[in-house]
C-alpha cells in the first residue's frame, strides 16, 4: 500500500503543515510550536521537495490482469518476475528510469540518451506459461541489437526463463520473459 503513496508528497504534506505551524505559532508568541514547526516543518518541507526532484513514477500495466493469469503468476512466475513487478510499479527514488542498471549490465544503454525507456507491462500466456511482458520505447537502439543481447538477457533475468523479443511498432520493442512450463524446471 505504501509503495503506491509517493514519498515526496507525504513529506511535502507534512512539512508544509508543520511550517505553517511554526509561522502561525511565531505571530502568536507560542515559542514550544514555533520551535516545533521551523525545526521539524521546515527539513521535512525541503526534504519533500528533494524527493519530489528525485521521484521515478510507477509503470502502469497496459492490460488489466485477469484472474487465470494471477493466478499463472502465482504458480509459475520466478522470483525475478515477481520482483520486476513488484519494483517498477511503485514510486523510486534517486534513479533515472526504471531497470536502468539491468539494462546497462544487458548492454542496452550504451548512453542515457540512447537508453530504452519501459513504458508499460502486462501480464499473458503464452503457451501455457506465464509471461511477463515489458514494453519499451526504444527509437535508438534496433531489434537487431535486442535480439544480439537475447541470451545475455536470458541469463541476467534467469533461470527459469525464456525472452522472445517482438517490435510491435516503429520503436516499440516488447520483451516477453516467458516462465519455463514446470515440467521443464
Amino acid at each position: 500500500m505504501f509503495a503506491k503513496v509517493p514519498l515526496a508528497l507525504l513529506g511535502l504534506s507534512i512539512g508544509s503543515v508543520l511550517t505553517v505551524v511554526g509561522f502561525v505559532a511565531y505571530a502568536t508568541g507560542n515559542s514550544t510550536l514555533n520551535l516545533a514547526g521551523f525545526f521539524y516543518g521546515i527539513p521535512l518541507l525541503l526534504g519533500g521537495l528533494a524527493l519530489k526532484a528525485a521521484e521515478l513514477k510507477p509503470i502502469a500495466f497496459s492490460v488489466p490482469t485477469s484472474k487465470e493469469i494471477l493466478t499463472l503468476r502465482k504458480t509459475q512466475a520466478t522470483a525475478t518476475q515477481k520482483q520486476i513487478i513488484k519494483d517498477v510499479t511503485r514510486y523510486r527514488y534517486g534513479q533515472e528510469a526504471h531497470l536502468d542498471e539491468a539494462l546497462q549490465k544487458v548492454g542496452l544503454r550504451p548512453t542515457d540518451e540512447e537508453r530504452p525507456v519501459l513504458i508499460s507491462l502486462r501480464e499473458t500466456a503464452i503457451d501455457g506459461c506465464y509471461s511477463l511482458v515489458l514494453e519499451f520505447d526504444s527509437p535508438l537502439v534496433s531489434l537487431e541489437i535486442w535480439q544480439e543481447k537475447k541470451e545475455k538477457i536470458e541469463k541476467f533475468f534467469g533461470p527459469g526463463i525464456v525472452v522472445k523479443i517482438e517490435q510491435v511498432e516503429q520503436s516499440r520493442i516488447d520483451l516477453s520473459m516467458i516462465a519455463l512450463d514446470l515440467k521443464e524446471k
